[in-house]
Formats: structure tokens, sequence, C-alpha cells
């Protein structure tokens, strides 16, 4: 074998690709590279036509990677895509180098960025179980199961079979533990839900500015930085909307092919976005692949459980985009996920805060509208349809009619003018909505 590289910061990069090779996908390994520590030293691109079973590429691109990786003086191989064991080993022999898949790669930020107890939990879990499919066989002197001579007999099992079973048993200590620490989040959310506050989170695509927009919009000083996976822990605060009090919590960012480890594994921080009443779905506007991330939420939302919750798209960072202004597109009522509602703000700046709380604020029917209405026995649909929405607050009976005084969340009020009966609820709204 070979010596492992204590600090392993020199990085030779590897990116597999099975047809045309898209350049965002390169970029974000890069990214997700530098921010586990490590300088890149050579990046190389290798095509699989056909799947190599034991090492993943074919024998040519692998004499190209030592070559480089011997001229480069790169410590440690970045593979971007999952390793078997025995590819792993098997790259790692050949190469002489320490080689780590992308879930390895992936863990190891976690490690790095985790602060909280049961956020250190998580990630250990997580390694444990990538870890307890890497186990290699060690400690040969002591392998003799039974029989042999005086002092030859070992100790009934292999090392291997003993790591195996103290990692088995780490693992069942973790999880009850972190089981331990759901009960406690989940008690703390029905508490939440006691208060009767709406319930919002944050997510989004790692790097898309969460963490910096949970800070500008609560007071916080939750930890914000340039780089991928900077925010791990879930973070809760309430603030004050227009119309009322909501709670807000930043949750983890997504990145296309999150292991399903990780997936499992952080359960609880994720659960924040999936029993949330609503979802606040941070892009980053400058990001000419933000469709593409878009889409790659949404399916991690589908898999853990969040998919059919109600999203307000938010277009942050448009500062660095040059020209572009605060805007609200409304929904056009067209059932189509490209047209959903947006908002286009730049949280670093401040820039269109106002228009983000404004917006939740009646996307939560947050803001009311009152009044008198004077009803007609001819309009007896609209007045059960008021009481059914439960907004009526007096009601008085004359020979013309009901007199009703109303409460109405504006968004329900706008339903109800668009409809046959709505004249006579029009003249409740603003002359002037928000300006958005």
């Amino acid at each position: 074998m070979f010596d492992r590289s204590k600090k392993g910061e020199n990085a030779l990069l590897i990116q597999p690709h099975f047809g045309k090779l898209e350049e965002d996908v390169l970029e974000e390994f890069g990214d997700l590279a530098r921010s586990a520590g490590a300088s890149i030293a050579a990046t190389i691109t290798a095509r699989i036509d056909r799947p190599n079973p034991s090492t993943l590429i074919g024998s040519g691109k692998l004499d190209e990677v030592k070559a480089a990786a011997d001229a480069t003086g790169a410590d440690l191989i970045l593979v971007n895509h999952a390793l078997s064991p025995g590819q792993e080993r098997n790259l790692e022999k050949f190469l002489e180098r320490r080689v780590i898949d992308r879930t390895g790669l992936i863990l190891d930020i976690f490690a790095q960025r985790a602060r909280s107890h049961d956020g250190k939990l998580q990630v250990e879990l997580a390694q444990l179980r990538h870890m307890s499919t890497r186990l290699i066989r060690g400690w040969t002197h002591l392998e003799r199961q039974r029989g042999g001579s005086i002092g030859l007999r070992g100790p009934g099992e292999t090392q291997l079979e003993t790591d195996r079973r103290l990692l088995q048993k780490r693992v069942e200590q973790l999880q009850k533990r972190l089981e331990k620490v759901e009960v406690q989040r989940t008690q703390m959310r029905r508490a939440r839900l006691r208060s009767e506050l709406p319930r919002v989170a944050l997510v989004g695509y790692t790097n898309a500015g969460k963490s910096t927009l949970f800070n500008s919009l609560t007071g916080a000083e939750a930890y914000a930085a340039d780089q991928l996976f900077a925010t791990l822990d879930p973070t809760v605060r309430r603030i004050a909307l227009p119309g009322g009090n909501v709670v807000l919590a930043d949750t983890v960012g997504f990145v296309r092919d999150l292991p399903h480890d990780l997936v499992a594994a952080f359960r609880s921080t994720l659960s924040e976005a999936r029993e949330a009443d609503f979802l606040l779905h941070i892009v980053d506007a400058a990001d000419p692949h933000r469709e593409e991330r878009i889409a790659q939420v949404d399916e991690v939302l589908a898999a853990i459980g969040a998919g059919d919750l109600p999203q307000l798209l938010v277009f942050n960072k448009i500062d660095r985009i040059e020209g572009a202004e605060v805007r609200h597109d409304g929904h056009d009522g067209v059932p189509d996920e490209s047209r959903r509602e947006r908002v286009w703000i730049s949280a670093r700046d401040g820039r269109g805060l106002d228009v983000l709380e404004a917006t939740l604020g009646k996307r939560l029917g947050l803001q009311h509208v009152t009044g008198e209405l004077r009803l007609p026995p001819s309009l007896g649909r609209l007045r059960a349809r008021l009481h059914q929405l439960e907004v009526v607050r007096a009601e008085t009976v004359d020979e013309e009619g009901w007199l009703l005084q109303v409460e109405i969340p504006i968004a329900e009020a706008e339903k109800l003018a668009a409809g046959e009966d709505g004249a006579a609820i029009q003249a409740l709204l603003p002359e002037k909505l928000p300006e958005w």
C-alpha cells in the first residue's frame, strides 16, 4: 500500500461524464472541493461509455490521472461520482493517493460546517453509514478463528468483524440520540403550532443567499458566507409582517444528486421545510442555470414530502445583474410551474424586502380589509360564503337585506371581488394595493 497524506489539501479533480459535459456541473464540483478546503491542482474529464466495474474509468484515463497527479504534486483525488467500495480501493491502490467520491466530499463539508449538537450527531451518523461499506481487512495476525497451536489461537472473530460490530453499535447509539432530538424538535414545533403562528421555511439551492435573507428579515446573526453548505443547522425566529407575525426557519441548502444517506440523516433539519405552512424558495437570480436549480430543489422537496406546499419564488442577488430592478411577477392563474409567483430582491442590499414582506403577508392571509357590507336578498349566496369563511364580525337584518361588519384577508377579498357577485366586495378593497 501507500502512505496516506495527512494534509490532503492539494486535490486533482476527476469529472466523469456519460455524454455531453455540462459546464455548470464542473463548476459546482470545483466549488464543492474549495468549500472542503482543497486547492485544485488540476481537473481531468473522463468520458465513460461503459463504466469499468473495478475502477469506473478506463485504464488509459487512469494512466493520464496518475501522470497528472505526479506532475502537479496532488495528494488527493476527488471523483464527482459515487464510487463503490471496491472501486475506491482499486483507484487508491493504482494512484497511490487517497480517493474520495462525491458522497465522501459532501460528508466532509458537512462535518466542517456542523455547529449544533444534533447537527454533529447527524453528520457522524451519515459518515458511519458511508464508512460501514468501506471497512477493509486488517490485523491479519489476529484472524485465526479457532483451533491451532498454543499461543496462536485468535480472538474468535476477525478484526474486520470486530470493527463492523463496534461501528454498528455506535450507529444504533446515534440513532437513539437523534430520535430524542427529533422528539424535542417535535415538541417545539407543537408549541409553535399552539401559538397559531404561520410557519414559513426558507429553502433553495445551496449558496442562493438563504441565510443572508434570513438575517435581513429577522435581524439575527446566522452564519452566512459565499460558499456551499454554509448553513447546516436549522435556525428559527419570529418576524413581524404587515398584518401579523410568522415563524421563519432557515434550512440546509440543497444540491444536485444529494446523497440519500444525507437526506435520511438530516431529517430533523429537513422537517422544518416539510412541516411548514409556506415555503420561500430562494433562487440565485444571477445564476445562468437558475431554472435547472429550481427543478432540482423541487425534486428534493418532493422526496422529503414537501412538494405540494405552497411556494413563493424569491429571486435573490439582483445586485449582481446590471440594470435589474425590484419587481413582483404575479401568478396569472395558469397551472404551469414556470409561471409561479416571483419576487426579485437583493437580500445583501436590502432592496425589495418590503415587497417580499407585503407579498408574503398577502399570501398568508395576514393583510385584512375591514368594512361594512349591505347585501340585498339576491346576494344570499355571497352572504353564505362570507359566513363559511368566518369573516363576519356582526350582522343585522332589515327589510332591505343584511348589513354585515366584515374583516376579510385581502387575498380572499380579491377572489370574491373577481366572482359573479363581486361588485359588493370590490368597494371594500383599497384603491391602491401595496406597491410591488
